[in-house]
């Protein structure tokens, strides 16, 4: 059974997109899509050599892509004030009274809470947004605030 190139470069990305399915690392789909210009290198009838550079060149140049665009995307947030972990932020709450050490009693979803104030505004009555949960305590800012 002869194998043709472009075959070959075909199988070689789908190893490398399931290994990526297998572990995650979306750095192996950038060399996946190495391995697909491969292919279509050797359809255009290119040469290995050809193949070869015009594989390494995209796989390269996507992955480069790839770490610059992770490099400039913010840095998640800290676990407790991550919206994709915790659904109580961004919830609103209304503070009826705050006490002298910053600390407040709210009700929220059926039941009391402590919450605390967010550090950098004084503590007032009213609404109140819900910024990061930690522990069993909300940690609230003003609403009015951007």
């Amino acid at each position: 059974m002869d194998l043709q190139p472009s075959t070959l470069w075909w199988l070689v990305a789908g190893v490398l997109v399931a290994a990526e399915l297998a572990s995650g690392t979306f750095y192996l789909l950038m060399l996946a899509l190495g391995a697909a210009a491969g292919a279509l290198a050797a359809h255009a009838g290119l040469g290995v050599t050809a193949q070869l550079l015009l594989g390494a060149a995209v796989a390269a140049g996507a992955t480069g892509l790839w770490h610059r665009q992770r490099r400039r995307a913010p840095r998640d947030a800290r676990p407790e004030a991550n919206r994709d972990l915790v659904l109580d932020i961004g919830e609103t709450v209304n503070v009826p009274q705050w006490g002298a050490d910053g600390q407040a009693q709210v009700h929220y979803r059926g039941a009391a809470w402590q919450a605390r104030h967010q550090d950098g505004a004084p503590p007032r009555p009213g609404l109140h947004t819900i910024v990061a949960v930690e522990g069993n305590r909300l940690v609230l800012a003003p609403r009015d605030r951007p």
